[in-house]
């Protein structure tokens, strides 16, 4: 199924180009796969699940869960055509796949603004979009009202409880750093093939990471969610991993893996080397962030009377709740990481380099986000702005990549990795080490 990725050499497919790819696999194994619609997004796009196999035990692949991270529909197409070819993989595994093939189209759509070729780190966070959490479908279930849930999140239940999946595999993309996987339940053994499948695509295998501080290691670059009761992640972040989606196929027995690899490959973040002096690290990346942030909110400050009024620019106000989300999250996290005095686990050089990361990555979003808010918009005051916010983004950028000696991994690569990772942890449900 390369046709999706075949029309632009090193890019992710398009959202219509995926649907076009699976509707023509589906077409060609009728008597074997099966494309639906199974629910509308909030703006009247289709949901679109791919179904390989017809075996009673279920695996449901979500691709897109964050619009800014598009690999997954590509890994879900690699998987799609690796899993029809290997009856292995669903007449003797008594299987069925399910690929939900974009969780977020809506979202998708706004990150496919832009190059749709290999972009620079600049030009990523120019162009990505990520809504605010309470509009992520995963994470909503956690901060919406019962009767208030997305219908992205309500289609995902919906196929959770029709489905029951014995595994969930949720398709992330980190745009630097390295690959790992999170769990909800541990599956020992799954540390060995990440290192051996990334080390042979020469993909570092990320021993820190900011979003798993506070998880259990399995093995390096693996993942398991802390017990009930234990922190599942700095206070400043406002999602409940309990009530995400990621645990609804644990009332059936199930298990969810989040797959991670990168855009941009870091060494940094698999130095598992203890770091001298981690607290005095700490303040000084708290200091980074409030001093970018700062800077982030004057340029906002400028960029909010220039806007027009709501209802004027379908665009103006998601993207502006967007902006002020990570102007008011930069200061939480940096009070986090100020009084990060007994941290879960040994903080190794691994970790501050995935905070370092974090804490760069937060200023270039919000500084991103204000392009978008700033394009379009006549006179010679938005163009002056325009200028600085470019200038300071390209900055920010530079540093960020000359800090971490950044390496483009190519999105054939990326997709690999994903899908071959995903069939490990597969195989090593159904037929154990």
């Amino acid at each position: 199924m390369t046709s999706a990725l075949s029309g632009t050499a090193d890019a992710y497919p398009s959202v219509a180009e995926v649907a076009a790819a699976a509707s023509a696999f589906a077409r060609l194994r009728p008597g074997l796969c099966v494309l639906r619609e199974v629910g509308r997004s909030r703006r009247g796009r289709p949901l679109h699940l791919l179904t390989v196999g017809r075996g009673r035990r279920n695996v449901l692949v979500v691709a897109g869960p964050h619009s800014d991270e598009r690999v997954g529909a590509a890994t879900a197409l690699r998987l799609a055509e690796r899993v029809t070819a290997d009856s292995r993989l669903h007449v003797r595994a008594d299987a069925s796949w399910h690929f939900l093939l974009c969780l977020d189209p809506d979202g998708t759509l706004h990150t496919e603004a832009g190059p749709a070729v290999r972009r620079t780190p600049a030009e990523h966070f120019r162009h990505a979009y990520r809504p605010p959490a309470d509009e992520q479908p995963e994470w909503a279930p956690s901060l919406r009202a019962a009767d208030d849930q997305l219908p992205e999140s309500l289609v995902l239940t919906a196929l959770i409880d029709e489905l029951r999946p014995f595994l969930q595999c949720s398709l992330h993309g980190n745009d630097l750093g390295g690959s790992w996987i999170q769990l909800t339940r541990d599956l020992p053994g799954l540390a060995e093939p990440l290192l051996k499948l990334s080390a042979e695509r020469d993909v570092p295998v990320q021993t820190g990471t900011y979003d798993a501080m506070y998880w259990t290691v399995s093995g390096p670059g693996v993942y398991v969610m802390p017990a009930p009761g234990e922190p599942t992640q700095f206070a400043s972040l406002p999602e409940d991993v309990n009530r995400s989606t990621w645990i609804r196929p644990h009332r059936y027995g199930g298990t969810t893996a989040l797959f991670e690899v990168p855009m941009w490959a870091s060494r940094k973040v698999a130095d598992s080397a203890p770091h001298p002096d981690p607290a005095r690290a700490m303040t000084e990346l708290a200091g980074l962030l409030r001093r970018q942030s700062a800077r982030t909110a004057a340029l906002l400050d400028r960029v909010r009377p220039l806007l027009p009024e709501p209802g004027g620019s379908p665009a103006a106000p998601p993207l502006l709740r967007v902006a002020e989300e990570l102007a008011t999250i930069s200061h939480s996290v940096a009070g986090d990481w100020e009084e990060f005095h007994r941290p879960p686990v040994e903080l190794t050089l691994a970790h501050l380099s995935a905070l370092d990361i974090a804490a760069r990555r937060i200023s270039l979003r919000a500084t991103g986000v204000l392009l978008r808010l700033l394009d379009g918009l006549p006179g010679t005051a938005p163009a002056h702005l325009r200028a600085a916010c470019e200038h300071q983004l390209a900055h920010w950028a530079d540093e960020l990549s000359a800090g971490h000696d950044l390496a483009w991994v190519p999105v054939d690569v990326q997709t690999d990795l994903q899908a071959e990772a995903v069939l490990a942890a597969f195989r090593l449900l159904v037929w154990g080490p």
